[in-house]
């Protein structure tokens, strides 16, 4: 069935075992004022086609409501190497890389027309329980990777502590952030980052090409929470810690220059 959906395109044969490919296309509302993509949009992508891979695969949502399991997001490693036009069209590819217990890795990559690598995504999902709860990924899904003894270490952004001039912001989770389960929608984390850094006067940081996204999930925020957050130089590029008002950290990124 893969193979079928991927020959549909007219995609090379060489294609990797359980590896798929989809077209998308930048909609006027998924771009910025720049007329380019919204580097949200990365993220939105490659968790959209790592549902489809998943579904083909055999493990689409009845299979995982019966069960009572769920994947995460916990870290993600974005390069956008060049710029996106609006309307511009694309193929994204996904598949999964390598597994720890409770955890998988999938890449994905992201190509114009002509087959020129436009950007880059490592992200690490987290396999959790009814209760929300890190959980051992079922046996039966090792069987769909190239290499099944290969492992990895989880993607972390470690940051210092927050300095007193940080420029900061306060804002409330609005009803267009939520997702299905009522939780900001990852994505949405990568637009609150982008609306602090250009607020701080880095708005040309982020239409430098190439350049790379660390982010960690460290909790979720919800419907109506009173967030915080706070961006600083570090290095050669700009951290970024969000927090609720209470001081509970939620997200963690830094956004760097190649």
């Amino acid at each position: 069935m893969i193979g079928e959906a991927n020959e549909e395109l007219d995609l090379p044969a060489d294609l990797l075992p359980y590896r798929i490919v989809r077209p998308y296309r930048v909609r006027f509302d998924e771009a910025a004022s720049t007329e380019t993509i919204r580097t949200a949009v990365y993220l939105v992508w490659a968790a959209d086609v790592a549902w489809q891979h998943s579904t083909l695969l055999g493990f689409g949502r009845d299979w995982y409501s019966e069960r009572g399991l769920f994947w995460l997001v916990r870290a993600v490693r974005l390069d956008v190497l060049v710029p996106l036009k609006t309307y511009s069209g694309v193929f994204v590819t996904t598949q999964v890389v390598a597994y720890r217990r409770i955890a998988a890795r999938r890449q994905s990559e992201v190509r114009d027309a002509a087959g020129e690598l436009v950007a880059t995504l490592s992200i690490d999902w987290v396999m959790t329980n009814e209760r929300g709860m890190p959980t051992r990924v079922p046996d039966e899904m090792r069987e769909f990777i190239a290499d099944k003894s290969a492992t990895f270490e989880m993607l972390k952004v470690e940051l210092p502590a927050t300095p007193p001039d940080a420029a900061e912001g306060t804002f409330r989770v609005r009803r267009r952030d939520l997702d299905p389960l009522d939780h900001v929608n990852n994505s949405v984390y990568i637009d609150y980052l982008e609306e602090a850094l250009e607020a701080a006067g880095q708005g040309p940081l982020l239409t430098t090409t190439p350049r790379r996204y660390e982010i960690d999930f460290v909790a979720s925020a919800g419907r109506g929470d009173l967030l915080v957050d706070r961006t600083w130089p570090l290095d050669d590029g700009w951290a970024y810690r969000l927090t609720r008002d209470d001081g509970k950290e939620i997200f963690r990124g830094r956004v760097t220059p190649i």
